[in-house]
């Protein structure tokens, strides 16, 4: 049983060395749990769908590592550059390789202010994977991004809550429909193949309770990160990272120790929801 992984997440999410120990933990989390852990990356114009310690490390450590959607992926391979994986790349690159279960933290979405939209929404729509995230994150517009999900007719389900979660936050107020089990989730998605529907399964996995940050504390944190951002110019691939480096400055780390918690939360289920689809094909 093979899980997905995505490389952004220790090249732009963390900083040094948080980054290389959340990369590692994460994959131990996999095996921990009897799943083999694919983190993809791009190395030398390469997909790699499953990264040595060695790769990660390189991959951490290297000078011009590029952020690559789906959209950026021929570009990278056909220039032979290094490149970390976003939530869009890594659904299309997993799926082309017969994953089915893909766990990260928190998809890209629909921005305040300036039109600024992730390309995690289109690939929702329309790449057969199961996404298994603790909700958009927190620095986005979640009213909008619930709705887009909608238009695109990406079907999103909250593991029991039926309210979306907000990356830190358990819950949003925004009404999503809710599962009961990892059984329920793999029903879910063979319907969607009995119905011809290509599009991905995404599972919304709410944040530990031990851990979540009040969604107003986090508003708070937010509104000065994007003072920073508007300040300082900062636009396109690097606004998310920025924004999560501000975000954990401003929140004395507390920011990074929910993430790596929620992270770890959310490859569990995936790896739970993999063995329930394992069960049912014996």
């Amino acid at each position: 049983m093979e899980i997905a992984l995505e490389s952004t997440v220790f090249t732009h999410g963390f900083d040094y060395p948080h980054n290389i120990e959340i990369a590692m933990r994460l994959e131990q989390v996999a095996r921990d749990n009897g799943c083999q852990p694919r983190t993809i990356g791009i190395i030398n114009g390469e997909p790699k769908i499953g990264l040595s310690e060695n790769e990660i490390n390189d991959l951490a450590n290297h000078e011009n590592v590029l952020k690559a959607g789906v959209r950026e992926l021929p570009y990278v391979i056909g220039k032979k550059l290094w490149a970390s994986t976003t939530v869009s790349a890594t659904m299309r690159l997993a799926a082309l390789h017969s994953i089915k279960a893909f766990a990260t933290g928190g998809i890209g979405g629909v921005h305040h202010g300036k039109w600024d939209v992730s390309q995690d929404i289109m690939e929702l729509s329309r790449t057969r994977i199961i996404v298994v995230s603790a909700g958009p994150k927190s620095i986005l517009d979640l009213a909008i991004t619930s709705e887009m999900l909608e238009t695109f007719g990406v079907l999103t389900v909250g593991y029991k809550t039926d309210q979306m979660p907000a990356f830190y936050s358990r819950n949003s107020g925004i009404k999503i429909l809710p599962v009961d089990t990892v059984d329920e989730i793999e029903n879910i998605f063979q319907s969607m193949d009995s119905l011809g529907m290509r599009s991905g399964l995404l599972v919304f996995n709410p944040i530990p309770e031990e851990y979540e940050i009040p969604d107003i504390i986090v508003k708070g944190w937010v509104d000065k990160a994007e003072q920073d951002l508007w300040k300082n110019h900062i636009s396109g691939k690097q606004v998310t990272p920025y924004l999560l480096r501000k975000l954990a400055e401003y929140s004395d780390g507390r920011t990074i120790r929910s993430n790596k918690m929620l992270l770890e939360n959310n490859v569990l289920l995936g790896c739970e929801i993999l063995k329930a689809m394992s069960k049912h094909e014996e």
